[in-house]
């Protein structure tokens, strides 16, 4: 078993308040609190790529334990590990090439293997595709290495029209969505059907070793869970987004059990009330991106948001979560705290903060 700061109670506790929380039964906010004791932790790739394809997936999975063994976790965090192979690797597994750069600074992109007219692109499911068979492997090596005590989460599969656009890039699909909408629509329905193929799969290993589900961001579920994205959406109106975009989310919505969306700066807002009308999402995530006021400056969005019946998820400071809950209440709320003092916050002062945060909400 993992040498882990983190009991099986803990995960009761967290299991109990998170099913609450989905149901809108839980009076507070949920609230992920780490602190990891940067001196025990070597230092590991962002992305997964950069290791050696031939690299033993046990070997790769043992570089990140030291980090999650030197986490402490505080209000409702869990532990959690996930594949980051860069952010839509389904096109990696749908053919495309994956792009994968360490020096100077880490990040990956996907681009066509061999470029295709929009009508000659198909899209199917490979088994034998490495990239895939690499993303299989480290999942079935970390959920051995720590069974149900670590949520292992599905890699970034990407959104519809963010996969797409590795095989036309994003100028190209701007102006296949005008000249060629029929195609388009095509390839977003087989993108919709292949995504949820490859989330199956991913999860037939996952769930039921692991408890529950979680992904590229700090949120869990009991059954499926995903924090569903667009980012190509921050450039197209409302109505393409209606057209293009929502049919696949719909349908990863129907799929899931607690289905969230990435809202990621203000060019995506006009497109919250669509979002907004579909029952079976849960819950949006808001990113201001880069700058832009911090997350707690956006309080009519929030309320916007929690009064069209979704729950919400910022990256926040302490204050900016008190300020939040001074203003809006805590209820439906998941507030990932970015603590922003010494690192060697200790177990006293993290508790005094969430005791502060239950009574400026009682206070509301």
């Amino acid at each position: 078993m993992p040498d882990l700061p983190f009991t099986q109670n803990d995960w009761e506790r967290v299991e109990r308040d998170t099913v609450a929380w989905w149901g809108s039964e839980l009076e507070r906010p949920l609230v992920y609190l780490t602190t990891t004791d940067r001196t025990e932790t070597p230092p590991t790739c962002s992305f997964i790529t950069n290791y050696p394809m031939d690299m033993p997936a046990e070997e790769v999975v043992d570089l990140y334990a030291p980090a999650i063994e030197a986490t402490h976790y505080y209000g409702d965090a869990f532990p959690q590990w996930w594949m980051n192979f860069g952010r839509g690797v389904m096109a990696g597994f749908l053919g495309s090439t994956v792009n994968s750069v360490s020096d100077p600074s880490e990040t990956v992109w996907f681009t066509p293997a061999s470029p295709l007219p929009v009508e000659a692109l198909t899209f199917d499911f490979d088994p034998k595709n490495a990239w895939w068979q690499r993303v299989q492997a480290l999942t079935r090596a970390a959920v051995a290495r720590w069974d149900d005590m670590v949520a292992v989460g599905h890699t970034d599969l990407g959104g519809n029209m963010d996969i797409i656009a590795s095989f036309r890039d994003t100028q190209q699909l701007l102006f296949d969505v005008i000249d060629q909408p029929d195609q388009i629509e095509r390839l977003v329905a087989r993108t919709a059907e292949l995504w949820i193929q490859h989330y199956d799969a991913q999860e037939a290993v996952i769930h039921p070793p692991c408890r529950g589900t979680t992904c590229w961001t700090l949120i869990w579920s009991p059954g499926r869970t995903y924090m569903l994205q667009c980012d190509f959406s921050y450039m197209v109106s409302p109505a393409m987004f209606e057209r293009f975009v929502m049919p696949d989310l719909v349908a990863c919505c129907e799929y899931l059990d607690h289905g969230f969306h990435h809202l990621d700066g203000k060019g995506e807002i006009p497109h919250l009330d669509h979002l907004l009308s579909i029952e079976r999402l849960r819950g949006v995530q808001w990113i201001p991106g880069d700058g832009q006021p911090a997350p707690h400056e956006w309080l009519p969005l929030l309320k916007r948001i929690r009064d069209g019946g979704k729950l919400c998820q910022l990256f926040v400071t302490p204050e900016g979560a008190r300020t939040i809950v001074k203003n809006l209440g805590g209820r439906g709320f998941l507030f990932v705290i970015h603590h922003t003092g010494d690192e060697s916050l200790d177990p006293a002062q993290a508790q005094a903060f969430l005791k502060t945060l239950d009574e400026e909400d009682i206070s509301k």
